[in-house]
């Protein structure tokens, strides 16, 4: 059974820092391009980082240069960190593993809350 559980989400004052991260179990962690992405209230599920198996990182163009995804194969978990928060940046942050382009499954995790408010 395929569990992606994020952790680290809260609420912060603009300007801060969150680490979020997400803890994989039941896939070959190492092949997955792993996701985070963001739901606003009212709004759309959005792209923020995806690392691929080699470790290339993309970002969402709102979130470069703030934020940074990394990936720990041997721990199976990949992370956010994001600094210099916004209001903009508040929403339910979902970690996905993508294995569609390798004929595998896409996965998602339950979701972590952002809050950012002062």
């Amino acid at each position: 059974q395929v569990q992606l559980v994020e952790s680290g989400g809260g609420l912060v004052q603009p300007g801060g820092s969150l680490r979020l991260s997400c803890a994989a179990s039941g896939i070959i962690f190492g092949i997955y391009t792993m996701g985070w992405f963001r739901q606003a209230p009212g709004k759309q599920r959005e792209l923020v980082a995806a690392i691929t198996s080699s470790s290339s990182p993309t970002y969402a163009d709102s979130v470069k240069g703030r934020f940074t995804i990394s990936r720990d194969n041997a721990e199976k978990t990949v992370y956010l960190q994001m600094n210099s928060l916004k209001p903009d940046d508040t929403a339910v942050y979902y970690c996905n593993a993508d294995g569609r382009t390798i004929k595998r499954g896409l996965y998602w995790g339950q979701g972590t809350q952002v809050t950012v408010s002062s």
